[in-house]
């Protein structure tokens, strides 16, 4: 990613929404090649254009981020399930991709979810799938359940394979979120030490948030699409980590 790319990805995660004519001003180039430059970005995932400016995708809405890459993500979520076996207790964490994976095992109706969202929940009220809600602090806007109840329902219930949401990945850091909170309830997952699953698409790669999720040693599997950086997978490839690319 170039120097300006990374200046345009900064200035709209911090102002949430920005302007085009103020992208010019703080880049010094055209707002035509700040155009172009958007439309890369979106189709990338880093954000979302939309009449005369752009705005950030760091949002805990999941209806918005599943819009985003929308395809992308579907695939994952399909390729994900044929991962859980008939009769399979899973537990799933949370995020946008997640949350598709939860719609395609629910229409199955062979699974018992355990979930801390309760976005996810809602969406597949109407299937025939298990579904276990955990208790906790509501997120309203993420619409996720955390806190100390929460990390007490996980060391009390039983599952065999945990899907999780990340928002960045860098060798520097492993996987990483940016809300402390649930960041608390994948490390309650990852103690129970059972098949921990990545589930992400590849624009979480080369992001940095503040709170580590765990070392990457602790993910048995993760699962991404084929653009993930080859240097990224080469190093969770060594750390034992089974990749699994659509």
């Amino acid at each position: 990613m170039n120097p300006r790319h990374s200046e345009i990805i900064h200035l709209v995660n911090q102002q949430k929404r920005i302007m085009v004519s103020d992208l010019s001003a703080h880049t010094g180039v055209s707002e035509v090649t700040i155009r172009q430059d958007l439309n890369q970005l979106e189709k990338e995932g880093y954000l979302k254009r939309v009449h005369g400016a752009a705005v950030s995708l760091q949002s805990d809405d999941l209806s918005e981020r599943m819009e985003v890459r929308f395809d992308v993500k579907q695939k994952l979520a399909e390729r994900a399930a044929q991962l859980v076996k008939l009769g399979e207790t899973v537990m799933i964490e949370g995020g946008s991709a997640n949350a598709l994976l939860a719609q395609v095992l629910a229409e199955r109706g062979d699974v018992t979810i355990i979930t801390p969202s309760a976005y996810i929940a809602h969406l597949i009220r109407h299937t025939k799938a298990n579904i276990i809600l955990l208790g906790g602090v509501y997120q309203h806007q993420g619409e996720s359940l955390v806190g100390s109840l929460t990390t007490l329902c996980i060391e009390h219930i039983h599952f065999s394979s945990a899907f999780l949401g990340i928002d960045g990945y860098h060798r520097d850091t492993g996987f990483t979120s940016r809300d402390m909170m649930r960041a608390d309830v994948a490390k309650a997952i990852l103690a129970k030490n059972k098949r921990n699953i990545v589930l992400t698409d590849a624009s979480k790669f080369g992001q940095i948030f503040p709170t580590s999720l765990g070392v990457s040693k602790e993910i048995s599997v993760l699962v991404t699409n084929k653009d993930a950086p080859q240097q990224d997978i080469d190093a969770l490839r060594a750390q034992g980590v089974e990749i699994i690319l659509e």
